[in-house]
């Protein structure tokens, strides 16, 4: 039997139920009920019915949700990754270790946690679930990425001279910087007692230097014990880039705590093929001989003097102003001074009051000592303490001789100025910027290298590596996500804006906007990277299986919404 619609002239078409059959050696076909009385929906059910449907008593049952788990962010970091060549950069050869971690990697970009933490979250029923199944993982265990990252730990010389060959090129510009983290823990032989930036008093600490091309992408990282000062770091790196990688021309970039008049002597002069870019120390500023006789007119229209000195025989230095870094420094040094001389003022009292005054020059000087350091100012004072008596007097000199260099800075460079011009030394030296930004990056906002809890140091300096290369995937996600993100997508026009390479950083129209209006250009609300990242887990693949049909259960995703849409089209993914 069948249904058949019969064309019926101006009427509408007739809906016939019919059967063929056979007569005489002919088919033919007889009428067994005039169906066009009934709705659409009924006569499609019939329909339906004839093809050997079935009539079920419970409809919800008839597709059964088998699991379902959020993918869309999974596969905006990982898909990112493929695309990068990032499984080829660990290893040309697929194996188990490189897909651990991969995993390890997209998993610290997404919920960075300790390797027992990320155990728990590649297992089932969670959030990175979809992440196991992209990479075809069976359930992972903690000991297994523990040896994940012995593997990362062989491999990151191979891995890092990769990523060289890709971003750095002979005569390019190589940015260097050095921060430290925490240990938790007093056994591993890196950790050492020294400078915490952390502001961790008590903690071991670590120290681990940055190697970045021009643009802040990350090539290579190297750790040190916690006790290395920053410029003892240096000549690994030169060896790294000159031997390992293999560069026979280069321009280090390093800020003046790196880059010292005694590391340049000692590591960097007489080197062939090698250059450098960084600062003057304030110490060395005021030796200057050129800078007293500097009027301050010269830097009204380019903001920057180039000069020569006989203290710094071959060097270029380029003397620069910043009126409103000159502003700030101006001010904090009253609120200093102020704020010094509120506490000073209640021992002055101490040592007149008529009850129980305060004597003996020691005492005196105790009080006195734990609040002329507290805010680093004891040298615009001067202090006179006898056993009955205190006073003090602003060294009005030396504020003078202070103020006199308030919002300058000195770039020195050894490169010649048909190499370099003056300017484009001052903005190389200032593209430090971006490998702090990466440090903010892996420290605190997106990627929680600290604190550290490995034991081994071979694990420690794994640890580090496997932060750098969630950075390298979220500096690439960065860039091609940025018009849904509040960073600045044309850098260009922001650098156009500025008055001279001098001036503080701007920011392009379009990023202003985006930020007072918290919409893109296309409607889109805008978004943090974390925040975005969130958004796209709400993409969610769901396994399903009709049990009533003979076939395996299939995954279905769900409806994608306009920013996520955008998202996957700026990545180039295809959801």
């Amino acid at each position: 039997m069948y249904i058949e619609a019969v064309p019926n002239r101006s009427s509408p078409p007739a809906i016939l139920l019919r059967e063929s059959y056979r007569e005489g050696g002919k088919v033919k076909k007889r009428t067994l009920a005039n169906l066009s009385k009934l709705p659409p929906h009924v006569v499609e059910g019939v329909r339906a019915l004839l093809r050997g449907g079935v009539v079920l008593e419970e409809p919800a049952k008839a597709i059964q949700v088998v699991d379902s788990w959020p993918w869309g962010h999974v596969r905006a970091v990982l898909g990112t990754a493929r695309k990068l060549g990032l499984p080829e950069l660990l290893s040309r050869r697929a194996s188990p270790e490189r897909s651990r971690v991969l995993a390890m990697i997209v998993a610290r970009v997404l919920d960075p946690a300790s390797k027992l933490a990320t155990a728990r979250s590649l297992g089932e029923e969670t959030h990175l679930a979809a992440l196991c199944a992209e990479l075809g993982l069976e359930r992972v265990e903690a000991d297994q990425l523990y040896a994940a990252l012995d593997w990362l730990y062989v491999h990151q010389a191979e891995i890092e001279q990769r990523l060289a060959r890709r971003h750095l090129d002979d005569g390019s510009l190589v940015l260097y910087d050095v921060t430290s983290s925490y240990f938790e823990g007093r056994t591993c032989p890196l950790g050492a007692f020294g400078h915490s930036r952390d502001g961790k008093k008590g903690k071991l600490q670590v120290v681990y230097g940055l190697l970045c091309n021009h643009e802040g992408c990350p090539v290579a990282v190297e750790v040190f014990e916690g006790n290395t000062a920053d410029p003892a770091t240096l000549k690994p790196q030169i060896d790294k880039v000159r031997e390992r990688f293999g560069l026979k021309r280069v321009v280090f970039v390093g800020d003046r705590g790196l880059l010292t008049s005694a590391r340049i002597g000692e590591d960097l002069e007489g080197l062939d093929g090698v250059d450098w870019i960084s600062a003057l120390r304030t110490s060395d500023i005021r030796k200057l001989e050129a800078l007293p006789g500097l009027q301050m007119s010269l830097f009204d229209e380019r903001g920057f003097v180039e000069i020569t000195d006989p203290a710094f025989p071959g060097e270029r230095l380029v003397v620069c102003r910043n009126p409103l870094l000159a502003e700030e420094r101006a001010r904090k040094r009253e609120d200093l001074l102020a704020a010094t001389e509120a506490q000073l003022d209640p021992i002055v009292r101490a040592t007149t009051r008529p009850k129980r005054p305060l004597r003996g020059k020691d005492k005196i000087a105790l009080r006195v000592g734990r609040v002329i350091h507290t805010r680093k100012v004891a040298k615009h004072f001067r202090l006179e303490i006898t056993e009955t008596s205190f006073t003090y007097h602003r060294d009005e000199a030396k504020i003078a001789a202070e103020a006199a260099l308030d919002g300058i800075y000195v770039v020195r460079t050894s490169l010649p100025e048909e190499a370099m011009d003056a300017e484009e030394v001052v903005r190389s030296y200032k593209g430090l910027s971006v490998v702090e930004r990466a440090f903010r990056s892996v420290k605190t906002v997106d990627l929680h290298v600290r604190p550290i809890y490995h034991v081994l140091s071979e694990r420690v300096r794994a640890h580090i590596f496997l932060c750098m290369l969630a950075y390298y995937v979220e500096w690439h996600l960065r860039r091609r996500l940025a018009p849904l993100l509040f960073d600045d997508e044309d850098p260009a026009a922001a650098e156009a804006l500025r008055s001279s390479v001098v001036a503080p950083a701007q920011v392009s129209p379009d990023a202003r906007k985006k930020a007072n209006t918290l919409r893109t250009t296309d409607g889109l609300p805008v978004h943090s990277f974390q925040t975005l990242l969130q958004a796209l887990s709400r993409v969610i693949k769901t396994r399903i299986r009709i049990p009533l049909a003979e076939c395996e259960p299939f995954d279905k995703l769900s409806g994608l919404a306009p920013l996520q849409q955008k998202a996957f089209s700026l990545l180039g993914l295809r959801p």
